[in-house]
Formats: C-alpha cells, sequence, structure tokens
C-alpha cells in the first residue's frame, strides 16, 4: 500500500546496510511511500527498495566486501574512486546482480537522490526516474569527498548529498508531507562533531577550486545537529516516525568485516518489525 508520507534516507557509508534492513522489512509489508530521499548509501538502498528486490541491498554490500574491484586502496590510488565505479554502478547491477527496470519504472511515487553543487555548497534534489539514464546522479549523491571523483551533470560539479543536507527531513516537508518516516544510521543519542582539523585542511587543499566544500565541512557539525532538534520538534509535533539504531553499532564507514555488516543489517530488520505497530498508526492517523 503506498503512503502519502516522505521516507528520508540517511547515509553512512557501510552503516547504512541498518537501511537495508529496514526497508526490507518494509517490503515484506509493502509498504509504499509517495515521495522518496535517498542521501549517499540512502540513495543506493533507496534504488533495491523501489525495484521491489528484497535481499538485493543487503547481498550487494556484503558479497563483493572481499574483492579489491568492489572497494580498495588499489581502486582509490589507479581511478580516483575508493568505490570502483565501473563495478559499482555498471557490472553489478547490469551482470552480476541485475537491477530490475522494469519493476522500478512502475513505481508511482516520486525518487530524489540528495547530491551536493559544488560551486554553489547548496544540496540539490535530483528525480531518479530510470537507472540507467539518471545513474550519475546516483553516483555523486554517494561521492564522499577525498576517496571519490567529483561527479560532472550537466556541466556542474558534484559530490555526496550528506555534505549539504545528511537528513532531508525538510525537503520533505516543504514537498507538503504531513508525514515523514525518518531512517537513520547514526545511534539514538548521537552528535556529531566538528570535522578533525587535519582532514578540513586536506579537504581545503583538494577542493581549492570549491571554496564553499570546506566552509560546508567546516559547518557540517553544526547543521547535522540542528537538524537532529529539528526531527526532534517534529516528532513531538507527531509529524515524523524515526527508526534509528539503539545502541553503537562498531560498524564503520568503510567496514569490510562480513558478520558486523550482517549483524547491522539483522538489527535494522528486527527495529522495523518491533516498531511496526507504532509505525502504521502513525501513518493512518
Amino acid at each position: 500500500m503506498m503512503y502519502h508520507a516522505g521516507l528520508v534516507l540517511e547515509g553512512g557509508g557501510m552503516k547504512g546496510i541498518y537501511t537495508a534492513g529496514v526497508l526490507d522489512f518494509f517490503l515484506d509489508k509493502g509498504l509504499e511511500f509517495s515521495n522518496v530521499y535517498g542521501v549517499s548509501a540512502g540513495a543506493c538502498h533507496m534504488c533495491s527498495f523501489l525495484s521491489g528486490q528484497r535481499g538485493r541491498a543487503r547481498d550487494v554490500s556484503i558479497d563483493y566486501l572481499d574483492s579489491k574491484r568492489y572497494c580498495s586502496v588499489e581502486s582509490l590510488i589507479f581511478t580516483g574512486d575508493l568505490f570502483n565505479v565501473d563495478m559499482c554502478y555498471h557490472t553489478i547491477p547490469d551482470y552480476l546482480y541485475p537491477f530490475d527496470h522494469e519493476t522500478f519504472k512502475k513505481y508511482e511515487g516520486r525518487a530524489y537522490c540528495v547530491v551536493t553543487n559544488l560551486i554553489t555548497g547548496q544540496p540539490e534534489y535530483m528525480r531518479f526516474r530510470d537507472m540507467s539514464k539518471d545513474i550519475d546522479k546516483l553516483r555523486a549523491s554517494a561521492s564522499l569527498p577525498l576517496v571519490a571523483r567529483t561527479v560532472m551533470i550537466d556541466g556542474q560539479p558534484y559530490l555526496d548529498g550528506g555534505i549539504s543536507d545528511a537528513i532531508p527531513v525538510g525537503r520533505s516537508v516543504m514537498d507538503g508531507n504531513r508525514k515523514s518516516v525518518v531512517v537513520m544510521t547514526k545511534e539514538v543519542g548521537f552528535r556529531r562533531k566538528p570535522t578533525n582539523a587535519a582532514q578540513l585542511a586536506l579537504i581545503k587543499a583538494r577542493y581549492v577550486k570549491y571554496p564553499k566544500v570546506g566552509e560546508l565541512m567546516a559547518q557540517r557539525h553544526i547543521m547535522y545537529n540542528e537538524c537532529l532538534d529539528y526531527i526532534d520538534r517534529l516528532q513531538k509535533k507527531g509529524q515524523v516516525f524515526v527508526i534509528r539504531p539503539q545502541k553503537v553499532s562498531g560498524v564503520g564507514r568503510i567496514e569490510r568485516n562480513k558478520k558486523k555488516v550482517q549483524a547491522l543489517y539483522e538489527e535494522g530488520f528486527a527495529e522495523a518489525q518491533s516498531c511496526y505497530e507504532d509505525l502504521m498508526k502513525f501513518l493512518e492517523k
């Protein structure tokens, strides 16, 4: 059943496997949302959710962790991308674990990939209609600073949407969604800390042509924590339902331990299952 509500999916690298677990539970229950906003890893998992391929996001995230063609320092050195672009955006969806384009095209709602424009420093919410034609939008949304190449779309440079709008619940509200379901990858009680000074200096040097990147990274913790406060206010008003890890997972943004990743996936599934009755009351109220 499709609900007229926004589904907001935070990024977080391999921590996003939690989201994959939540979305697989939603698939089991036949839940659909009229608007879906995916950021970085959240955008990647959004695609498998909307194509109705239960388990695909989990398998793609776990099965290739041992492959240097998937994610490796060698890929970063020789291609400029830690996560190999050809492997992630062509070999896997076209051959190894084919994407269900036909089911995706039947989705009647609106899907968005959140990206950051490096010139303006502003987030952009790009409609995602076709996996083949819009693949660069997905890639841009998941391209982290320093470990991924800048993605050019229509002559404009883009990187990870999490730099400028990590949890786009504000956009969901602006789009007229009276209710939003927010799937977060950071645990209860998490507050973002300032970017490490050395890392910030490296980012400013790397993106000297795009000074907005350094400015965003310097203010990122402030924007993120303000967003958390905003979500808390919306929760109290009954406009937002949040699903998030209840404890620290121990899974890093670039995690190679398959058991840890699998466990976090299962945690996401279990958390969605445990709050299902409350979620339905929220959506149907």
